[in-house]
């Protein structure tokens, strides 16, 4: 089966219903994209799919042919980092890092849609990505850094 993962093309020989998570760790070794829970409740093992937020690890590998998969590590661009990345480094979002990577990139695919996001917009993008640690303000605060950040300053 053939997958568009961050702009590469892979050929991989793997059980049409296997998890897309376990493809992308195990076999491809994309290792930013994170189980949590298994049951695509957490928000953890978050990538997009044709930009679109999408549970990897309840994503059958036959249902992510034919998309364009973009991972965490898909997101740096030419040595640059994406501005929700700055932004969480900024703001000093991590604590355990886990939930990272899954709102980076529900953040991500909000800011692509909603340039200028209020702060229901951010809490309803992300709701469904659990921070344990409790750093839930931090990192509304970090994405709305991003959106200044991606807008050259201009809203918020």
């Amino acid at each position: 089966m053939d997958l568009e993962i961050n702009g590469v093309r892979h050929s991989v020989q793997s059980d049409p219903e296997r998890p897309l998570l376990y493809v992308l760790r195990d076999e491809l070794d994309l290792t930013g994209t994170k189980y949590g829970c298994g049951e695509g409740q957490c928000g953890a093992c978050t990538v997009l799919l044709d930009g679109t937020p999408t549970r990897s690890c309840r994503t059958p590998l036959k249902s992510a042919a034919g998309k364009k998969i973009t991972t965490i590590e898909g997101l740096e661009q030419n040595g640059k980092l994406h501005p929700v990345q700055e932004a969480f480094i900024e703001v000093d979002v991590m604590q355990c890092g886990y939930c990272n990577s899954g709102m980076i990139m529900s953040a991500a695919a909000l800011l692509k849609r909603k340039p200028a996001p209020t702060d229901a917009d951010i809490q309803s993008a992300l709701q469904g990505n659990i921070c344990r640690c409790g750093t839930h303000p931090r990192i509304v605060e970090a994405v709305r850094m991003a959106a200044r950040m991606a807008n050259g300053g201009q809203n918020g």
